[in-house]
């Protein structure tokens, strides 16, 4: 018997225990800090989820009414329980192409001074007084409050069908809506939105049924290529071909340039479990060049697609082709001191976790980046800071387990990683404090490439940020020959990248460019030069360790600088809002070119006091909340920290 090259054996042993776990336990897969998953798919970031954020005890159906604050997202009807009766809040009825139900999730919120009950389907749930509920319904669904039928008509509407085929000649990304934004996918396809509650699928010459009414249709592939819209009215009873491609807007391959996302979750809880077709299908469509799917725990032992990083470790998936590259690796969590994803790992690690489930803090996230590194795996500290950061103080947030990159400081010192993801979910601000800390790094005297992830997590159809497509974020590297998982691992290690939202980002510093060191005698003069493409971008910016250099319109920037001491150049591109950018404004970003002079490497000497106060406070912070077992373990901890306080020390 021939196995399915995509799900070997140890694979689908796998997917079929997740789906038991989702069979079981619904969305949270039994993972028991996540009862608040069933709501995630209603919940915006990070508005809505912050208002979210409860204790262990809190009332979460209760918690996440409040943080609705009184709106109704798409896909959620509100059971409004007043004092004179019942109201039902809701988004456009749903058309129907022939009669059935549909899944709904029901919200029961009580503005009564008395308990409620609410009976769905023959099983009664109590609301207290003042309180909510989340109840699972379909639209055909008897529900009653208080005893008084509640009419559900109104959520559906019934459509003639018709059948449409879409077709690009090439995978992409397509949204099919009708009135109200209701979504229509291909059969078998999952029912996926991104971050703007877009519905999409990915595919080529695709056939799906859709109502007799006017549809919009869009398609799209990824940053490098812009949008292609119509709208169509298909023919009862009849297939309407629509023939749509997307305009590319900039070739990255073609000069050499590769784009990649080094953080996206195959299965992480969710509502379905995702297949490695899932993964392949998305790569293709969005024109991803380099895919990394890590092994990562959610909140115990399971690590979840740990059976594929064994089977493919090393290797590259299925589907890879010379433009595409796909491989199994590794996210390494402590929520204390940061987690670390891991691109080309040769074999499966040690420690894929600690801290979690009482877990001790140990080893120090050091020891396991230094056994990660071994099969010369490229590590990156993954969504490292959540918000602005002006002081080292604001990395510690009273010690609250976060998955703040506080170890960052240690391990850059001692060269145990490669890079930082200036580009993530977890922090859009318009000065992102990952930017902020990153400069300071590399001030400091560390060599860090800039690196991108997304954290998408293809187990979610909807939820805001994750269940966007892979690649929104990119950072993009510039092999040395073919495209192989060993020459991009390289490329990312040199520091030869930029990142992006969607602009294209050139630098140059006397013809070298990012990853690469100029020596130079004092005096020496050097040309820079940044360049840009897009529509969005309105501002480029060419920095060095003290600040900005020059700043002009989009296009192209030059200056000259005359080396005085050690320093480094980046480029920087900045614009607002697009298609491309679907979750931030546009931002861009390029790794460092290194300008030695006479023979000494840049350390500014705020930046590296800047990470020596940094140190004092983590060496504050593993004494007073790591929980560590023995005295042997936080002396590991305090090692790596003096460790690289000598190396700042000796920058100074």
């Amino acid at each position: 018997m021939r196995h399915d090259p995509m799900v070997p054996p140890p694979v689908g042993r796998a997917l079929r225990d997740y789906r038991a776990l989702l069979a079981e336990h619904g969305p949270t897969w039994g993972e028991p800090p996540l009862g608040y998953v069933r709501m995630m798919s209603y919940l915006r970031f990070p508005n809505h989820a912050r208002r979210m954020e409860a204790g262990p005890d809190a009332d979460l159906d209760a918690a996440f009414r409040d943080a609705l604050g009184g709106e109704v997202p798409r896909g959620l009807a509100v059971l409004r329980l007043t004092p004179g009766g019942h109201r039902l809040d809701h988004g456009p009825a749903l058309a129907l192409l022939s009669p059935g139900r549909v899944a709904l999730t029901l919200l029961a919120d009580s503005s009564r001074d008395a308990p409620v009950e609410v009976v769905v389907d023959g099983v009664a749930h109590e609301v207290p007084p003042g309180g909510a509920r989340l109840l699972e319904a379909t639209t055909g669904s008897a529900v009653t409050a208080g005893g008084r039928a509640v009419d559900l008509r109104p959520l559906t509407r019934p459509a003639e069908a018709a059948r449409l085929r879409v077709r690009a000649g090439f995978p992409c990304r397509w949204t099919v809506v009708s009135e109200g934004g209701q979504g229509w996918y291909p059969p078998g396809v999952p029912e996926r939105r991104d971050n703007s509650d877009a519905p999409f699928f990915h595919g080529d010459d695709l056939v799906l049924d859709v109502p007799a009414e006017p549809v919009t249709v869009r398609v799209a592939r990824g940053m490098e290529y812009g949008t292609a819209e119509t709208v169509v009215v298909p023919a009862a009873g009849e297939e309407t071909l629509v023939e749509l491609a997307p305009r590319r807007l900039y070739d990255a391959a073609a000069r050499g340039w590769y784009g990649a996302d080094l953080h996206v979750h195959m299965n992480w809880a969710g509502d379905l479990v995702a297949a490695p077709a899932e993964a392949a299908a998305a790569q293709l469509g969005e024109d991803l060049h380099v895919l990394n799917l890590v092994a990562g725990n959610v909140a115990g032992e399971r690590v979840y697609d740990v059976e594929a990083l064994r089977h493919w470790a090393g290797r590259d998936l299925p589907w890879s082709d010379a433009s595409h590259l796909a491989r199994m690796g590794v996210e390494y969590r402590n929520d204390l001191l940061g987690h670390v994803h891991a691109f080309g790992v040769a074999a499966p690690p040690r420690v894929y976790h600690t801290g979690f489930a009482g877990d001790a803090d140990w080893p120090p996230n050091g020891a396991v980046c230094g056994e990660l590194r071994e099969p010369q795996a490229v590590l990156g500290y993954a969504h490292p800071f959540h918000g602005p950061v002006a002081t080292p103080e604001d990395l510690m947030a009273d010690g609250e387990r976060n998955c703040t990159a506080r170890a960052l400081v240690v391990d850059a010192a001692l060269g145990l990683v490669d890079g930082v993801e200036l580009l993530h979910f977890s922090d859009m601000s318009a000065t992102p404090g990952t930017v902020e800390v990153y400069r300071r790094l590399l001030g400091a005297g560390n060599r860090l490439a800039a690196l991108a992830g997304t954290d998408t997590m293809l187990s979610f159809t909807r939820q805001d940020t994750v269940s966007s497509p892979p690649g929104w974020e990119r950072v993009y590297a510039r092999p040395e020959g073919p495209l192989t998982g060993e020459s991009y691992a390289r490329a990312l290690r040199r520091g030869r990248t930029f990142v992006t939202t969607g602009p294209w980002l050139e630098l140059e510093v006397d013809g070298r460019g990012p990853g690469e060191t100029l020596d130079l005698r004092r005096g020496d003069r050097v040309t820079l030069v940044a360049r840009s493409a897009g529509p969005e971008v309105e501002r480029l910016e060419l920095r060095t360790a003290d600040g900005p250099l020059a700043e002009g319109p989009g296009g192209e920037l030059r200056a000259t600088l005359t080396a005085d001491e050690a320093t480094y150049v980046v480029a920087v591109a900045t614009g607002g809002r697009s298609a491309r950018s679907p979750l931030r404004d546009a931002f861009a970003h390029t790794s460092p070119v290194h300008l030695d002079v006479d023979g000494r490497q840049v350390a500014r000497r705020e930046d590296v006091r800047w990470c020596l106060r940094w140190l004092d406070l983590l060496d504050e912070l593993i004494r007073a909340r790591a929980r560590l077992r023995t005295r042997a373990q936080l002396r590991d901890h305090l090692d790596l920290v003096e460790k690289a306080r000598a190396v700042y020390e000796s920058r100074l």
